[in-house]
Formats: structure tokens, sequence, C-alpha cells
């Protein structure tokens, strides 16, 4: 048991005949109205173009939508939970939240739902949905938002005061797999009132609408149906995917359920007037329950939409269970729900916990791998899938207004070639349920911990010539393809390498795949970004958002151009990535040794120029920090912001083996010339520091874009508490700025940066992100890798005052303990059950029937810690996993899980 889910990895990983187990899974996206994909509006608009409301009744083209839900790996045939309490006006079929315009800090889920539990192969999944028994307040919810200012905080569910009394379900709903094709569900409806209630549950299958409007790959698949066999079965019927016989066993006292049927086609009457309601569409079970139209459904018991209905009587603090199956037509059992049905959930949760136990080991506290459980899960649940194909979008609907004038395109008609169809591990399926290119590569270290197959695939594929422009950039995110992230791609390939075995034994055909179309998109780096070709770089927004006085992803209103120090920055740490690539390539293949130069010397160029002290670098002497500079009319001009930007230079850290060195004479020879002729570079840069282990040749250098001066410089600023350093981590703009805003004065007015710990008081990108002032899990977590690395040169030799001020001193080591304690801090409960990523009452702390779920925020209060933004963007915030993973080894010796 303890390696059944290990054993099923590596027969995925081994493409074995009869393995197919992550063929299904819980990919369905959990919001696709309001999405670019689903937007054929004249003013490119999607969020009013396909509301919330519209899709009760609207068919999706790309995708669909659903609450915890279930589908295969092409999104053919789907399942979701739907319900109903009897009072709401419309059943509750997906999750409702507030669209960009809506909501005072942007789009925003505003439901209560939890990712308990999930294993890699999806062979076991546990979901919790909390649906309140009385009228869910839609209205209030939008105009207590809609009335709310940037600078007052956003107003939730729970804010509404609908669970005080307790009268809501706890509606839990379990997965897990017979066989790769064998699906059970289990779905635990809880009532947490004293009080009996009835709920009108509705599980429902569906296809997705691929008939109506074709893509090219899908033109000639004809339309699926989903019939009733007998009373308790129904065949869903489709041409690639094939035949399934799904069974809805009998609820409470034996009650079975009717199923009913309808079409997931557009109820088109609704698109002249909401009063004409035609039968057989997708919002048949709607209009049949809410409105009493029993015309509405399909009299007879077929469709492409159906949902076996319980109606439950759910006693007071007691709990219902109703259960199905899934399985290929040829493949049915006698009995599918006899006891075998029970003992394989059983089966599957001791093997998920067998696997957490033999990926993370001892050494955690069991608040700690609650934390870590559900964190993994999260990575898990958010996996969906991604169907978008730019041609098809462009040639068979409506042209949109140029949103690029000066290449008069429509939005992302420079992606011709881009065709999605996969599943991709998503920032949030509700309020991100598409991909960020660097979103997705630091998803991949968590991933990488839990399914290493997982993470290599999803970095190729960025890669991919249908994801990857001819160009050689990578796509950004759909609401802009052409948009920049941060160049963490190579990063990310080169730490999932590293966790593919021991050294010796690790995946070199994924590296060199990687390495060759890196080299593409470094390429574009160089060409599109160095304006003046000088190695200083743009960029653009780089994912920083409103980090800024100006938004970095339009023309500047004062002219010129921006000379960005987190820019420029991560192309030294791309450098610095793809240099430790091109030595381990090199071991055994000399050619990459001049590759491996190239990096080297390119990642000196950029070091020179960004710390160059005759005006045009990027380094501030009197300060003692790094600051974007304005160019414009021949001026540099320093922007006097201490933010995350001037951390940054930071991470570009690299230690140098000197036996790796020793195996390429040629690339040691280039090195050993620049120490002899370049002598200045020590002067503003660490270069090639050297430290000596014992033995000869096991030496070791430094490579860093800050001198160690300028390193401890920074330091005390980024280890100050009234500064950067947060009980709960890393800020992203300094405290100092809460006091001292900076100004720049421009056209009349006074553009000011102000601390801002929570919530966006900027219009920046919809208001619905900010980076001044909170706390943000990736750079943290690289941030804590570079403190790694100088503490492997440094050791005890180095040492600084942590925090600031406090007269302690620590090795770098001892400061990135000191920062993994503040981080994991935000999600673990404290002597009084507070978890400070909560901040919304004594719920949370209290009620046993709350306080062990918890959320993994987008971001987090710059002073409090409490969780802000998406609150399901496990993807890169799930780094806490690979954290404690961290912690559980230092409590343990040192060793990993398998003893490494």
């Amino acid at each position: 048991m303890r390696g059944a889910e290990v054993k099923r990895l590596a027969a995925e990983s081994r493409h074995d005949a009869d393995s197919n187990w992550k063929r299904w899974g819980t990919y369905v996206s959990e919001r696709q109205w309001g999405t670019v994909r689903e937007d054929y509006s004249q003013d490119g608009e999607p969020w009013q173009h396909f509301s919330h409301d519209d899709a009760i009744w609207r068919a999706y083209r790309w995708g669909e939508d659903g609450i915890l839900g279930w589908t295969d790996r092409q999104c053919r045939l789907c399942f979701a939970l739907a319900m109903w309490n009897g009072k709401d006006p419309i059943i509750k079929e997906r999750l409702f939240g507030l669209s960009g315009p809506e909501g005072n800090h942007g789009e925003d889920v505003k439901e209560c739902y939890y990712y308990l539990d999930a294993t890699p192969t999806h062979s076991y999944a546990k979901g919790l949905y909390k649906y309140p028994q009385n009228e869910f307040p839609y209205r209030r919810l939008v105009d207590e938002n809609r009335n709310r200012s940037r600078q007052q905080q956003e107003f939730e569910l729970i804010d509404t005061g609908i669970f005080d009394k307790n009268e809501y379900f706890d509606v839990f709903v379990e997965y897990c797999k017979a066989a790769p094709e064998d699906i059970l569900i289990r779905i635990t409806v809880a009532n947490r009132s004293p009080k009996a209630a009835t709920l009108h549950l509705l599980p429902t299958f569906w296809f997705r609408n691929t008939w109506t409007h074709k893509t090219t790959y899908e033109e000639e698949i004809p339309r699926p149906s989903l019939s009733q066999v007998d009373y308790e079965s129904v065949l869903a019927d489709h041409a690639t995917l094939g035949q399934y016989r799904i069974y809805a066993g009998s609820g409470p006292r034996g009650a079975r359920p009717r199923w009913i049927f309808t079409e997931n086609d557009t109820n088109s009457g609704r698109m002249s007037s909401p009063k004409v309601k035609r039968p057989y569409c997708k919002d048949a079970f709607h209009l049949y329950l809410t409105e009493g139209l029993k015309r509405a459904i399909n009299q007879q018991p077929s469709g492409t939409k159906a949902a076996a209905l319980h109606v439950l009587n759910v006693p007071g603090n007691g709990s219902v269970e109703v259960c199905f199956r899934m399985c290929p037509e040829d493949h049915r059992p006698r009995q599918p729900f006899d006891e075998g049905f029970e003992t394989a959930f059983e089966q599957r949760l001791a093997e998920a916990d067998a696997f957490y136990d033999f990926k993370f080991g001892a050494g955690l506290t069991p608040d700690e791998r609650r934390v870590m459980r559900q964190a993994s899960a999260g990575l898990f649940w958010t996996k969906q899938f991604y169907f978008y194909s730019i041609d098809d979008w462009l040639k068979r609907g409506p042209q949109r207004p140029p949103f690029n004038k000066q290449a008069n395109l429509p939005r992302n008609g420079d992606w011709p070639h881009l065709f999605n169809r996969d599943i991709i591990s998503m920032p949030d399926k509700w309020e991100y349920p598409w991909y960020a290119a660097w979103d997705s590569a630091f998803h991949m270290i968590p991933f990488s911990h839990l399914d290493i197959d997982f993470a290599k695939d999803q970095l190729i594929m960025f890669l991919r010539e249908w994801y990857m422009h001819p160009n050689g950039q990578i796509p950004a995110y759909e609401w802009n393809f052409s948009d920049v992230n941060p160049p963490v791609h190579a990063w990310a390939c080169w730490r999932t390498y590293q966790r593919t075995g021991p050294p010796g034994q690790r995946d070199r055909v994924f590296l060199s795949r990687v390495f060759q179309k890196l080299l593409l998109n470094f390429t574009w780096w160089v060409n599109r970004k160095d304006v003046r070709g000088q190695h200083i770089f743009t960029g653009g927004f780089l994912g920083l958002d409103n980090i800024g006085v100006f938004d970095r992803s339009k023309p500047l209103p004062t002219g010129g151009h921006l000379e960005q120090a987190d820019g420029t920055a991560w192309m030294a740490y791309f450098c610095s990535s793809m240099l430790s690539i091109a030595f381990e390539l090199a071991d055994g293949n000399p050619a990459y040794a001049d590759t491996a130069y190239k990096f080297f010397n390119h990642y000196i160029a950029i070091s020179e120029a960004m710390n160059s002290l005759d005006g045009t670098g990027l380094w501030d002497e009197t300060d003692g920090f790094y600051y974007d500079h304005l160019h414009v009319g021949g001026q540099n001009i320093p922007l006097r912001i201490r933010s995350i930007v001037g951390l940054i230079p930071l991470l570009t850290v690299d230690v140098i083996y000197e036996r790796v060195v020793n195996q390429l004479p040629e690339f040691k020879r280039r090195v050993n010339w620049l120490k002899k002729n370049r002598k200045d570079l020590g002067s503003f840069m660490t270069f090639l520091d050297k430290s000596e282990d014992e033995g000869a040749g096991n030496g070791m250098w430094l490579l860093a874009i800050p001198t160690r001066q300028r390193l401890e410089r920074i330091l005390r600023y980024m280890l100050d508490e009234n500064e950067f350093f947060s009980p709960y981590g890393i800020r992203s703009l300094s405290k100092y700025h809460e006091e001292h805003p900076f100004k720049f004065h421009l056209n009349g007015q006074d553009m000011t940066v102000r601390y801002v710990p929570g919530e966006s008081d900027s219009v920046m990108f919809g208001g619905n992100s900010n980076w001044r002032g909170p706390i943000w899990f990736p750079l943290n977590y690289l941030i804590l890798e570079a403190l790694d690395r100088y503490h492997e040169f440094y050791g005890d030799t180095f040492k600084i005052e942590c925090p600031t001020g406090s007269g302690k001193m620590m090795n770098l080591g001892q400061v990135g303990d000191e920062l993994r304690k503040r981080l994991v801090r935000l999600f673990l409960a404290d002597d009084e059950g507070h978890r400070p990523s909560y901040a919304r009452g004594e719920r949370f702390q209290n009620d046993p029937a709350w306080n062990d779920l918890v959320l993994f925020y987008e971001y987090f209060h710059g002073d409090t810690g409490r969780g802000l933004g998406a609150n399901h963007q496990t993807g890169w915030t799930a780094l806490v996993a690979p954290i404690l993973e961290h912690i559980a080894r230092r409590r343990t010796g040192g060793k990993d899980s398998r003893g490494m």
C-alpha cells in the first residue's frame, strides 16, 4: 500500500498499455464565463459579454465550469455538483463571484469551498462546498462591494452573516478510482443546523458542447448522448470517448433519485427576451425546479445533460450520503454499490496517506501536515482542461476592435499559431482560469516534489511550437499573450531536472529538450527588451502589476523608456540558470562549453551594466539600493522606491564548482583570461570569489550581481522590520514608504507610491492586485533559495544582524530558516487557534466545521498576514509545501523522505 500511488505514477511515466490513471480527474474549470475565450463582443469586454447570469442559459464554446467537478482530459463528459435550497432564485450549478468591473478590488469569487485532499493520479480526491440554507445573498454581495472604495476590504460571503446561525449544508464530494476508468463518487451532505432542512441535490453529468460551434479539431464529431437504461443507470455514448455506464445509488431509506434530462444547448429564446424559455436547453433544470416548468426538461429520458434529482430531508446536525459510479460499458460491475464500493474508498484514502508519508516523512506537527496536505491537494484540484485555438477563435467569430493599435490586430491576433488543448496547472480555477507563464513555472516546484513527470511535461509544453511564438516568446496570459512575465522558465526547468533523480541518474533528455527552446527564448529577450543594446532591460510589467509609478506595460507618459532593476536582474537570473544547465550538459559533451561561456560572459555584461557608477547603472551608492531608472531626453533619472524590484538582484547568485570547471579546459582558459585582464570586475560585483574546501579541486567560486559589501547593505534593508521584514515574510514594498511616500511630479500632478499593506488602492491592472506592500510567496521563495546559495559559499564567515537592530547575528542559512518560519506562520494555528491568513472572526478559530480548513491566497497583508487576492491561488502559494519539507528535513537530521 505504501507504494501504490508511486507505482501508478511510474506506470503512467512508462505509458503502460493497461495504465491510464490520469485520463480522468478534477479537470473542470470553476469559471468559464467572462473569459477571453468566450468573448465575441464588439468592445472586447469579456466580463460584460458573457456574465454569470448568462452562464445559466448559454452554452460555452471552449470549456465548461462546475462546482468541484470531474472530467476526462479532453473535457468531453463532465460531472459536477448542483443543488437548490428551495429559496434561491437560481439553482447552484456554478460558483458565484464579482466580475472585474464589479469588485472594489477586481474580480473576486464569493463562495466558501475547499480542496481537502487529492493524489497525483486523481485516484482519490475530496472537496467541500458550504451551501447556505437561506437565500444566497447575490444582490447584497454585488451592491456592497460596488459601494466600497479601494481603501476598504472586500465584502465576502462570510461577512453577510449567512453562516452565523449554522443554517447551512456542508456538501462533501469524494472521488476514487477502483480502476483507471472505474470512477466512484460519494457525496455527503451534512446539516450544520440543529433543525432539519431540505436540499434538492442534482449531481449532474453532461457533455461539453462540441456540436454547435465546431472547431477544426472537432469538425466531424457527432452529437453525443446520455440515455436512461433503467431506473438506476444511464448510458453515456461519445464517438471518441466511448460508452460509459453511469449508476446512481439510492438515497436515504432506499429512496431512488429521478433522472431528468435536457440538452447542453443555448436557450436562444433568452437572447431576445428573458421571458422566452424554450425547452430542452442548458437552463432546463433551473426552470424545472425554481419556476415549476415541467415542460422545460426533456420528456424523453435522453439528452446531452442529465441529473439524478434527490430531494433530501437532512436531519438537524445529521448527514446523508448519495453515491454514483461510472465505468466503461464493457466493464460493468455486477453490483455497483456492494461492499467493494466502500472498501475502494478506504483503500485509496490509506494509499493517499501512505503517499504523503513517503513524500514528506516525519518531522512535521499535525497542523503542519494538514497545511502541507491541503496545499498539495490544491495543486491537483487546480489542474484544468484548457482549450483555446486562436485561429479558430478569430476566424469563426466576429473580429474585435484593434487591441494593438500599432499592429491593427484584434486581441492576441499576433498569436495565430497558438493551439492549446491540454490539462494545465492554473493559478486559480475561478479568478484566474487561464495560465500565466511565470505562475506555472513556480507551480512546477511543488509539483516536482509530488509528480515529477507532470512537472516536466508542463515545462516542455510551454516550449512547444503550438505554444511558443516563432520569435521565441513564451505566451504570457490569456488577456494579452504578448505581455511579458519574468523569465523564470529556465530556473523551473533546472530545479525540476534536479528532482529527477540523484546526480548521475537524472533525466538529461528532458534537460536537452528544454535547453534548445530556452535558447530561442533568451534570444527573444535580448533582441526585444534591451532597448539601447547596453544590457539594461525594460521588460514591461514583469508580473509586478502596480509596483511602480507607471503602468509598465504601456508607453510612458513622459516618453522615453524605463530601465528596470528587476528586468535586468531577471535576465542575469536567466543567464545563471542557463549557465547551470550548460554546465550539466557539458558533462560528457564538451560542445556545450562554448554555450556555457556565452551565458557566463552575458551574465558579466549585465552585471557590469547594472552596477556601473558612471550614471548609467541602476545601483545607488548613496542609498545602497538598486532602483529603476527613467531614461528620457538623454537623462537617467533614478526612481527611488525601495521595493522588491531592488531585491531581485540578490537572486542572481550562482555557486560554480571548481571540479565542474576543471572538466572544461577551454571554459577554464577563458575564465582565467578574464580574471587576469578584467581585475576591475571585482570592484562592482562578486566575480569568482573563491572558497576552498578540503581536497584539491573541491573549491567553489561565487558569481553575484552585488559585491559582498553591497549585499550587506541591501540585507540591512531587507531584514529591517520597519522596512521589508514582516512577521510573515518579505514585503513587496518597504514600510518606510508609509510615512515617506515616493512622489514623481508630472504634468502638474504628483504621482505617488505609498506603502499599502493590504488591498490595492491603485487602478492599475483593474486594481485587482497589489505589489505596494503585501507579501508574495514566489519572490519570497526565490529569496530563500538565494540565501541558501550565499550560505553554501560563505558559511559562518558571513553573519548579519537579523532582524536589523536586534543585536542578534545570524549566518545566511539561519536567516533563511527565520524567513521560512515567518512564511509558514501565515497558515499555522497559534495557541488560540488563530491562523494569520484568516481574519474573518472567531468562526475560523473555534468552529470545528471551519478551523481546520486552510486557504492558499494570492498574497498576504504585509502587517497582519491576512490572506488577500485570489483565495484559491494554490499554485505558487503551494510553495509552502517544499518549505515545510525543508523544515522537516532539518528536524530529522538533514535527510529528505527518501533518505537522500
